[in-house]
C-alpha cells in the first residue's frame, strides 16, 4: 500500500477535497441565507415530514436549545412553520412551508447536478474503487471518534 510520500499525497488530496466541498456548499447555501445547520434541519424535515423539535434535536444530535435557535431562524425566513401536535397538547410540530419545500427541492436538484459533474464519465471500475476507498476512510474515521 504506497509509500509514505504517496500516503501523505493522498491525505493532502482528501483535505483539499474537504476544503473545496465546504467552499462550494457555503457559497450555495449563502444564496438562500442558510447555514449548514439550518440546511441539515430542512433535510430531516423533508425526510421525516412534520416532526417535533425534540425529535429534530435527537436526529441532529444537538441540544434542544440549539434546535430552537435553528427552527426560529428557519421560521423567520419563512421556510418552516410550527403547528400544534394533533395528539399532544404540550408539543408542536415543525413542518416545511411551500417556500421551504421549494428550497429543499432546488438543493436536491443541485445535488444531482453536482453528482453528475463529479462522477459522469468515470469508468465503472474506477468509481467502484473510489467508493470502496471512501467507505474504508469513513469507517476508520468513525471508529477513531
Amino acid at each position: 500500500m504506497g509509500d509514505q510520500v504517496e500516503r501523505e499525497r493522498a491525505l493532502g488530496l482528501v483535505l483539499e477535497l474537504v476544503v473545496l466541498l465546504e467552499q462550494d456548499m457555503s457559497k450555495r447555501l449563502e444564496q438562500d441565507h442558510l447555514s449548514s445547520g439550518r440546511t441539515a434541519v430542512l433535510w430531516v424535515i423533508r425526510e421525516r415530514g412534520p416532526i417535533t423539535q425534540r425529535e429534530l434535536a435527537e436526529a441532529r444530535n444537538v441540544t434542544p436549545r440549539n434546535i430552537t435557535g435553528l427552527v426560529d431562524g428557519l421560521e423567520t425566513a419563512g421556510l418552516v412553520r410550527r403547528t400544534p401536535h394533533p395528539t399532544d397538547r404540550r408539543a408542536t410540530l415543525v413542518e416545511l412551508t411551500a417556500a421551504g419545500t421549494a428550497v429543499v427541492e432546488r438543493l436536491e436538484q443541485e445535488q444531482r447536478e453536482f453528482t453528475d459533474l463529479l462522477f459522469d464519465g468515470m469508468p465503472e471500475a474506477q468509481f467502484e474503487s473510489l467508493t470502496q476507498g471512501l467507505d474504508e476512510i469513513v469507517r476508520r474515521i468513525k471508529g477513531a471518534l
